[in-house]
């Protein structure tokens, strides 16, 4: 497989409308217009094409977690394509590894505080649970620890 390095120049060129900078993770940035590639990560590149593919999407946000998953089910999808123009191979199983995080972070959500039950989001970042009833509220946590906040009625 290609080093990211290796695939960089060529993507610069080929999409001239975004920026590329290097960080210390991996991810689109929609305000800025840039992909921010893990510059101690050089041997994989397919992070690097998935970002990309967010970009091309022009995915910017969402209001429903589920949305998430979506999205990124479909940058996926357009990383395979744009795999396959960089001769990278890539691997279903590390697919599924990817978006198994995203399913475990919407699963863990919407798992009520009180009773355990998995809820309903009722708006960005509040949730119902059906069984007992509770409400609670969610952190943004895809970078840091997930915390669940009781509503009192």
């Amino acid at each position: 497989m290609p080093s990211t390095t290796s695939i960089l120049q060529n993507l610069k060129n080929n999409y001239p409308q975004f920026d590329f900078k290097p960080s210390d993770t991996f991810y689109w940035s929609f305000s800025d217009k840039s992909i921010y590639y893990d510059k101690d990560n050089k041997n994989d590149p397919l992070f690097l094409l998935h970002e990309l593919s967010h970009a091309i999407l022009g995915h910017n946000s969402y209001s429903q977690d589920i949305q998430l998953l979506v999205m990124e089910r479909q940058a996926w999808d357009k990383t395979i394509e744009l795999a396959k123009d960089y001769n990278i191979q890539i691997a279903e199983e590390l697919i599924q590894l990817n978006l198994d995080s995203y399913r475990d972070w919407l699963h863990n959500r919407s798992k009520c505080p009180k009773c355990k039950e998995n809820g309903i989001q009722i708006n960005d970042k509040k949730y119902k649970c059906l069984v007992c009833g509770n409400t609670w509220l969610v952190n943004e946590a895809r970078t840091c620890a997930l915390r669940r906040y009781n509503l009192i009625k």
